[in-house]
């Protein structure tokens, strides 16, 4: 029986291996970035914005933006994607095939990678980082959702590795692509759920220096990095050391900025942009106000409603809540009418000519709101309160920016108006995170941003309703969207895809999960004038977070930025456009 197990054994290596060998890989050439200038010199230190201390910076347990731009920047991925054309470049794999059906997708690893110990990045590594991801004990649970449709992976050789799918999808590729590979030696016999800070070994292209809790966390160039001389990523990552300021508020990040402390300043408060960039610093040029008009993808944001909790779970309700908000008032009095009111969970999926967005807008209307309260059986009592059942309609907004309130004290005085006490809760980012994992709230606020490629499934599908730390932070449920986005996992034409997201946002907008609020298309920047850029600025489809890839430090500009100021009287630099649009 031994001597037939291992002949079984041999005989499906074998076959692995001839399989391999007759697949039609694709290895295209790696080409020089187009976003990137050549005109770009290594060197310099540049002073970021890092908002609030984050509960761990490992992206595969916190789902955050910042997590995953620092994670990104110590791992490399699989396969990179084009910033312009978003086709599917070489990565830690430098070729990669797919099967006729859709459904075996093989990498071959490039003999280059490498790790920062020297060791060479192998397909055991990207099994591992299967493996852990998927581990039930990990609390891995977003990353979860787009790998459950794979089998776990088999290891043809030293450097190729092979996936199965359990069912032909549309993002198959695109999910094992974008795969930060982690290394076995050094993880292997770790809690991974304990692994949040510490990275002595890393593939990507910056380390990390140091991190001073709660202050500072500082990369470091790699000078070694595997990918350094390759023609797509010459003239990037220039910076030579990368300092993320941590601070709770952007208000205090905005005085830091003033003060020269902090670099570049991403504005995402209207009352800053409109009303606080005067003065010799900005009239004299020292520090440059831009507007970038790309095609970064328009994420949304919104109060969202936890509905496992009884008073959420009536649609009425939450449309109610949603007619107590008065958005445009806030717009136009807090905001200076900077943004539009979100209708949509894509608004990206609309063009206002051949695709039009039906939902309606929500306006600000008491009454409404009332109608709906009472078709609920929220009756007011004799003390003008909302009850039913015995119970008061009570709940508490959870948010972790105490500059949030002054929009949340309006809010909660027109509950008031209708018979519903609010609480405001402050808590820091670790905490709130805490809570949000555990789905421990009533209200909050989210920000989401958006991809490229949509796909509505960790947030929108009913089985990710009870995943702890997932996305689905509302526990909403619908058969139909269910449905709806089975039906989209085997459609490849990214306009038909599109076409039932649309189909998608209508019920999820109809349902109210969110109380809508409002979105820029553009991004704004602030930054000292001691850095060059590429001509747009920032790449297609970037924010503010490319700048820290394309940009870099000018010794000349910032020695004529010193002269200027110290000079008496002191000077002013010559004007930075304004307002940049993307072009080819």
């Amino acid at each position: 029986m031994k001597k037939i197990s291992c002949l079984f054994f041999l005989i499906l290596i074998f076959a692995n291996i001839v399989n391999a060998t007759n697949i039609k890989w694709q290895a295209p050439r790696r080409k020089a970035n187009k976003s990137a200038d050549p005109q770009a010199i290594k060197g310099g230190i540049v002073n970021l914005y890092g908002g609030q201390s984050p509960k761990s910076l490992n992206y595969y347990l916190d789902n955050n933006t910042f997590s995953a731009m620092i994670f990104g920047m110590l791992f490399d991925s699989l396969l990179n994607i084009d910033p312009i054309t978003s086709e599917f470049t070489p990565g830690i794999a430098d070729r990669w095939a797919v099967s006729d059906d859709g459904l075996t997708y093989y990498f071959m690893i490039d003999k280059n990678a490498k790790w920062s110990d020297g060791k060479s990045i192998t397909a055991a590594d990207v099994k591992f980082t299967f493996d852990t991801i998927m581990d039930p004990k990990n609390l891995t649970g977003p990353h979860k959702t787009g790998l459950e449709i794979f089998d776990p992976p088999i290891i043809i050789d030293t450097y190729t590795i092979k996936f199965t799918a359990k069912e032909k999808h549309w993002k198959n590729l695109l999910e094992l692509s974008s795969l930060s590979i982690l290394p076995e030696h050094n993880m292997k016999d770790k809690d991974f759920n304990k692994i949040n800070f510490e990275f002595p070994v890393v593939s990507g292209p910056y380390r990390i220096q140091k991190i001073n809790e709660g202050i500072m966390i500082t990369l470091q160039r790699r000078r070694d990095w595997w990918q350094r001389n390759f023609a797509d990523m010459k003239n990037i990552y220039n910076f030579e050391v990368i300092n993320w300021r941590i601070v709770a508020n952007p208000d205090d990040a905005f005085e830091l900025f003033k003060k020269g402390q902090i670099d570049i300043y991403p504005v995402y408060t209207s009352r800053i942009w409109v009303n606080e960039t005067t003065g010799d610093r900005f009239d004299k040029n020292w520090i440059v106000k831009q507007k970038v008009v790309n095609f970064n993808p328009i994420g949304f944001q919104g109060w969202a409603m936890n509905m496992r909790n009884e008073i959420f779970s009536d649609v009425r309700v939450r449309k109610a809540l949603a007619h107590l908000i008065n958005r445009k008032m806030m717009n136009e009095k807090l905001m200076f009418n900077q943004y539009f009111l979100h209708r949509s969970y894509f608004e990206d999926l609309y063009d206002g000519k051949k695709n039009i967005c039906q939902n309606e807008l929500i306006e600000f209307d008491i009454e409404k709101a009332k109608k709906l309260l009472d078709d609920a059986d929220w009756k007011v009592d004799k003390t003008g309160r909302r009850m039913k059942g015995g119970k008061y309609l009570e709940f508490e907004f959870l948010i972790r920016d105490k500059s949030l309130e002054k929009f949340i004290n309006i809010f909660a005085e027109d509950l008031k108006k209708v018979g519903i006490n609010l609480k405001i809760t402050l808590v820091d980012f670790a905490e709130w995170a805490k809570r949000m994992d555990t789905f421990k709230f009533d209200m909050t606020w989210a920000s989401w941003s958006s991809g490229l490629f949509k796909d509505p499934e960790s947030m929108w599908h009913s089985k990710e309703a009870d995943r702890i730390q997932g996305n689905n932070i509302t526990g909403f449920k619908n058969a139909k969207v269910d449905e709806l986005i089975e039906k989209s996992r085997v459609i490849f034409d990214i306009n038909e895809r599109n076409r039932i997201y649309r189909e998608i946002d209508k019920i999820i907008f109809n349902e109210h999960p969110y109380i809508l609020l409002w979105n820029i298309n553009y991004t704004r920047l602030l930054y000292w004038n001691k850095f060059s850029k590429p001509k747009n600025v920032l790449s297609k489809y970037g924010d503010e977070r490319s700048a820290y890839i394309y940009w870099w430090y000018d010794e000349d500009k910032n020695l004529e930025l010193k002269d200027a100021m110290s000079a008496n009287p002191p000077e002013a630099l010559p004007p930075e456009k304004f307002e940049i649009k993307y072009t080819e």
